[in-house]
């Protein structure tokens, strides 16, 4: 039988894909589950992707992106201060993790299985933070030598934007069992700690 390319398909694979590796992770997720909600046969999953690990890795490579692009090309900041454009890096990404609550966890839980796939994914990826931080990198070394901001590495800057933000949403699920908090809670303690965020990495770099 011949099998017919058809992007749409091949969108509709990823998709499904994509939400059960979130809500499940790789080993939990099969190809059968996802074929049987897409709505099509288990060989046609093979066809477009030949094994999980890849359309796995497809997924884990676009969201990789997803995470830090946008976020460090200044060029779309304009004049802002340097303080400004930090303060709108940290809410993209905030908001980035907001709108796919389980990134992180999907990252920190897959990042330790199957090293050998993990370092075919590396060895693509790894360049793409040091690229995108290296403009940003050129205005941190000025605000140092102006004595605007203390010294501090282009690295411990990002790491620290990333595991405060990333905290909030690692947590989340563990908060909503153990407090009875409704929608609109929720929300304000979401917008607060994205302020709150905003707050302390700025403060932090006081000299």
């Amino acid at each position: 039988m011949e099998i017919k390319s058809d992007q749409n398909m091949e969108q509709d694979i990823l998709g499904v894909a994509e939400r059960l590796f979130l809500e499940k992770g790789f080993v939990r997720t099969s190809t059968t589950e996802i074929a049987k909600e897409v709505g099509c046969n288990q060989a046609l999953v093979h066809y477009y992707f030949r094994t999980k690990e890849n359309l796995f890795n497809t997924i884990f490579e676009l969201k990789f992106k997803m995470f830090f692009k946008g976020l460090f090309e200044m060029k779309n900041m304009g004049e802002l201060s340097f303080q400004d454009k930090l303060k709108f890096i940290i809410e993209s990404h905030f908001e980035i993790l907001r709108k796919n609550p389980k990134i992180p966890s999907l990252i920190i839980n897959e990042l330790s299985r199957q090293p050998e796939e993990i370092d075919i994914l590396r060895e693509k990826l790894y360049r793409l933070p040091e690229q995108l931080f290296a403009e940003l990198n050129e205005e941190l070394q000025v605000e140092i030598i102006k004595g605007n901001i203390r010294n501090i590495s282009i690295m411990d800057l990002v790491f620290s934007i990333f595991s405060l933000n990333m905290s909030m949403f690692i947590m989340m699920p563990i908060l909503e069992k153990l407090l009875p908090l409704n929608e609109t809670q929720k929300e304000l303690m979401i917008q607060h700690r994205k302020s709150e965020n905003v707050d302390f990495v700025l403060k932090s770099l006081r000299p």
